[in-house]
Formats: structure tokens, C-alpha cells, sequence
């Protein structure tokens, strides 16, 4: 019996192998990976404006009067219509809850999402400033970009292959042997996040003011932010051996 568990586990291992993707020969599998931080120059910020009235038609004119009041003062910040979306209007009962929790319709909200891409980084807070003062509730999401992010994902790729190459043949020279050919590369995995040196949940600031304070929304607080893309790769190597 124990002879035969051991030719059943020599063939399950040579199966899992077999599976792996791996070749049967002397290979080396090395992770690369690769990092561009940069300075964004642009940003993506997403509104909501959002009212309250007796009936859904107040609500919506309300609403609209706002949006209109945003949409009219683009221009004086450089933003064309192809860096403005909106979604549909949404109108809805407004529910509160008595002490016995009954519902009771209390007039009725309208809400609409709005997204402006700022080209000019620098008139960011100003742009925020406007927003509010025409009656938007809420900026939901700050999300800093640039315009070369096809670029820089690239460039970081490539670091990303120049790592694994350096790596595989420091493994492979320091067992004395030479990095022979590639046999496989896995899809490289990219990706980019944003993140301030200060106030990194300035994201989402609502009009209340139970988040952020008025007076930490000065100017120069959304400064010294950066954009982190990365790359890694998976690849292996034959081994030559002399």
C-alpha cells in the first residue's frame, strides 16, 4: 500500500506540473515591476445638487435652476461642453419616520449628478468656490488625472519588463547559469491611484460642513498632490547552464 500512495503522489505531482503552465526544463519565474510618480494636471469633479419642495415639480425646477446656474459660469473656466456629463433627473418622495415608525411623505427631493473635467488645475478651488455658491450640495469625488496617463502606463510597462529582466539574471548569474530565452509572460497589470500630501479625504466635501471645516478649504490646500502608475509583469525564463 505504501508503495502504491507513492506512485500516486509522484503522478499527482507531475499532473500539477504538467498544469502549471510551467515548462518540465530549468526555468526561472521573475516578478517585475515598475512605478512613474508624477504631478497630475488635470481633474475629474463630480457634483450632486439635490432639493427639496412640496411637490416634484418645485423639486425639479429648483434643480434645474442650479445646474443652469453652474452650466452658465463654465466658460469663464475654460470648460467646453465634451468635459461636462450629466446624469437623468431623479425625483422621489422625501420619507421622514414619526417616534412610531410610520412613514410620512415630507415634499419631494430632486437630485442630479454632475461631472466636469477641469483642464486648468490651478482654477481648481475657485471652481469649487462657484459651485457652491450657485446651490450645489454636495462635490462627491476629486479625482486627479493627466493628460498623458496612456504615456505613463507605458512607461511604466516598460520598467516593469526592464526589473524583471535585471532580476532574472542576477538570480540566474549567482547560481552560475545564464538567462536563456523567454518561455512565457503573463498580461502586465497597470494601474493608478491619486493622493495628497495633506487632507487625503478631501474627496468628498459636502456643503454642511460636518467633514471638512470652512476655514482647512483655504487655497493651496489641494497642492502638492501626485499620481502613482504602476506596472508589474510575471515572466519565465529558460535556464542555460554550462
Amino acid at each position: 500500500m505504501k508503495y502504491i500512495s507513492l506512485i500516486i503522489l509522484c503522478l499527482t505531482s507531475l499532473c500539477a506540473m504538467a498544469n502549471s503552465g510551467l515548462p518540465n526544463h530549468r526555468h526561472i519565474v521573475v516578478h517585475g515591476a515598475g512605478q512613474i510618480i508624477t504631478k497630475p494636471d488635470m481633474a475629474k469633479i463630480t457634483f450632486e445638487v439635490s432639493s427639496v419642495q412640496d411637490d416634484a415639480l418645485a423639486a425639479k425646477k429648483e434643480v434645474d435652476k442650479r445646474v443652469n446656474a453652474l452650466l452658465n459660469g463654465l466658460d469663464k473656466f475654460n470648460v467646453n461642453d465634451d468635459n461636462v456629463s450629466a446624469s437623468s433627473l431623479l425625483t422621489e418622495p422625501h420619507v421622514n419616520y414619526t417616534d412610531e415608525g410610520l412613514e410620512v411623505i415630507a415634499g419631494y427631493v430632486a437630485t442630479r449628478t454632475l461631472k466636469v473635467t477641469l483642464s486648468e488645475l490651478a482654477q481648481m478651488n475657485e471652481f469649487i468656490d462657484f459651485a457652491l455658491s450657485v446651490g450645489i450640495n454636495e462635490i462627491e469625488d476629486i479625482k486627479l488625472l493627466s493628460i498623458h496617463s496612456s504615456t505613463l502606463k507605458n512607461q511604466a510597462t516598460t520598467l516593469a519588463v526592464e526589473d524583471a529582466k535585471t532580476k532574472g539574471a542576477a538570480l540566474a548569474n549567482a547560481f552560475g547559469a545564464n538567462l536563456g530565452k523567454i518561455y512565457s509572460i503573463n498580461s502586465s497589470n497597470s494601474s493608478s491611484r491619486y493622493g495628497y500630501s495633506a487632507y487625503s479625504n478631501v474627496e468628498r466635501i459636502e456643503v454642511t460642513g460636518s467633514k471638512i471645516d470652512a476655514d482647512e478649504l483655504a487655497p493651496g490646500r489641494y497642492l502638492q498632490a501626485t499620481i502613482n502608475f504602476s506596472a508589474s509583469i510575471t515572466v519565465v525564463f529558460d535556464l542555460e547552464v554550462e
